[in-house]
């Protein structure tokens, strides 16, 4: 099946109960050999980012469209694969993590496709990523249930949802498998694991191997994808064409070339979605030399329908529809509260976003909590009635410019202090979660990944930075940050007690939100202490 190639292969994760039907000689072999082919693309392909990244930063190559591809873009010719089957239609998508619980949740809740995130909502410990793969072997296989503490036990209905899996981001490494020493992309170990058991029992069950791919930059790190496919499919004997894969546009500069990451995946793509969270992120991370006019107002502010927000979600459906692919929308992160005024307050405006979406011509939309398919499935039935999708809906009325989709100033808005506690509250919250190994946690009646962190701790470095003034002009400082991140722990720490990581979370939040450089939390020294005890 696998040709045998002359390598070492460690796993240096430690045993758990079923490990050995994941983490096979033939599946170790099948991700070795995706990772030889491709490890040096991968890293050539990280550098160009961060080269990338300087330009933007220097304003030495400014961003725009690309001129090399726009044969590409005119071209009315070529045009995406069909739908594969469970994909046609796509009205409400639920996200979650792949613990045991959510697995049989998810795939319960009466949404058409359950993203299973091996990305931003899990922390990626050994256990849990090795324990998802199992849960997600055993749901494909109809072998899988949950029994609640009072003992009410739970398996899959005869209707579950069409799985899609999301990897790692090519800027990971799986340190617990390594290939002569070095450690194996975590892309490729979450995708090649789940391919390998999973791609044949799929297929004969109706459905197929399909992905969500996160954080792509450009359409070169699609054209690494689609390879990634080609090769996995003709190791396994899998027709070519069958792997379906949705690319998350949650960069900014993957927002200029939409129409090129559809072409290089034409022959395995599925549609494209807007990723709001790291979007706000890339546009920080990618401008934030580029003073006020690329200053964010509070994060509550930065709402879908700012301008410059808009002209990224319009073209997306408009670039996706133009080419035969699905466009799927943003994700309600709200949780049912026991408060019933909270409810009707946070599900009116659930229903007032993805009404928008629905209008605006998308597909589909996410949400975060089973209680949310519901209203998201009556907005989307309103609207798409009868038919399975809108890709009639061309959008052709859709303009949009370089300048609207960097038009970050078009957000308005202010900071106020009560915004900035608020970020540093949630992202102190949910890295203590993180670090105890829960991706996805409730924190103030909303459903928390790694990219709430992200968000929360970048902009209040962009703040600082920019020594930009509270509501009451008063500048934010390194130094009254750091009275505020004081003050937030202390609270935090008061309310969930002494047994947490928010010491660890309070290191990782004053080291990427409050220093001179911008770096992920995911490469500070506690993230890398993390993983490798992990």
């Amino acid at each position: 099946m696998v040709e045998k190639l002359n390598y070492r292969i460690d796993v240096c994760g430690p045993a758990g109960d079923r490990f050995d039907e994941i983490l096979t000689p033939a599946a170790l072999d099948f991700v070795a050999k995706l990772d030889n082919a491709f490890a040096g693309r991968r890293r050539e392909l990280l550098d160009a980012r961060r080269l990338r990244r300087e330009e933007l930063q220097s304003g030495e190559k400014p961003l725009g469209f690309l001129p090399e591809t726009r044969s590409v873009r005119d071209d009315s010719s070529w045009s995406v694969a069909p739908a594969a089957p469970g994909l046609e239609d796509r009205r409400v998508e639920i996200t979650g993590p792949t613990d045991r619980k959510m697995t049989v949740n998810a795939l319960n809740s009466g949404a058409k496709v359950w993203l299973a995130d091996f990305e931003d909502a899990t922390s990626p410990t050994w256990h849990n990523v090795i324990d998802g793969q199992l849960n997600l072997f055993d749901a494909i296989r109809r072998n899988i249930d949950f029994t609640t503490e009072a003992g009410k036990r739970y398996t899959i209905g005869d209707e579950p949802a069409t799985i899609v899996a999301r990897p790692r981001g090519w800027h990971l490494v799986e340190k617990h498998i390594r290939i002569d020493g070095r450690p194996v992309s975590a892309s490729l170990v979450d995708f090649g694991l789940y391919f390998f058991h999973n791609a044949r029992q799929l297929l004969a069950r109706g459905s197929g191997p399909y992905f969500y791919l996160p954080k792509l930059e450009n359409h070169l790190e699609a054209r690494l994808w689609n390879d990634v496919f080609l090769l996995a499919q003709r190791e396994l004997g899998i027709p070519r064409g069958t792997v379906r894969a949705t690319v998350l546009i949650e960069t900014i500069t993957a927002a200029f070339e939409m129409e090129e990451i559809l072409y290089e995946l034409r022959e395995h793509i599925a549609g494209l979605n807007a990723g709001r969270w790291d979007y706000i992120f890339s546009v920080i991370k990618n401008f934030s030399s580029h003073g006020a006019d690329f200053v964010l107002p509070d994060r509550a502010q930065v709402t879908m329908t700012v301008p410059f927000m808009r002209a990224y979600t319009e073209l997306l459906v408009r670039t996706c529809h133009k080419r035969g692919a699905h466009a799927i929308g943003g994700m309600a992160a709200f949780i049912p509260s026991k408060d019933p005024e909270i409810n009707a307050t946070a599900l009116e405006k659930v229903r007032q976003d993805k009404e928008r979406e629905a209008n605006d011509g998308f597909d589909g939309s996410w949400v975060a909590h089973p209680g949310l398919v519901p209203v998201c499935r009556e907005v989307f039935d309103g609207v798409l009635g009868g038919w399975p999708n809108q890709l009639g809906k061309l959008r052709e009325d859709v303009v949009v410019t370089a300048e609207d989709l960097l038009d970050v100033a078009s957000a308005g808005g202010e900071v106020t202090e009560a915004g900035v506690r608020a970020n540093i509250n949630v992202a102190l919250r949910y890295i203590d979660a993180w670090l105890r190994g829960t991706g996805a946690a409730a924190i103030h009646n909303l459903m928390e990944d790694a990219a709430t962190a992200e968000i929360a701790r970048c902009q209040v470095w962009q703040w600082i930075r920019n020594g930009t003034k509270l509501e009451d002009g008063t500048a934010l400082t390194r130094e009254l940050a750091v009275s505020y991140l004081d003050e937030e722990l202390a609270s935090v720490r008061a309310e969930l007690g002494e047994d947490t990581r928010l010491g660890d979370a309070y290191e990782i939040f004053a080291e990427t939100a409050l220093g001179e450089k911008l770096p992920s939390f995911l490469t500070t020294g506690a993230y890398a202490r993390y993983l490798t005890t992990h």
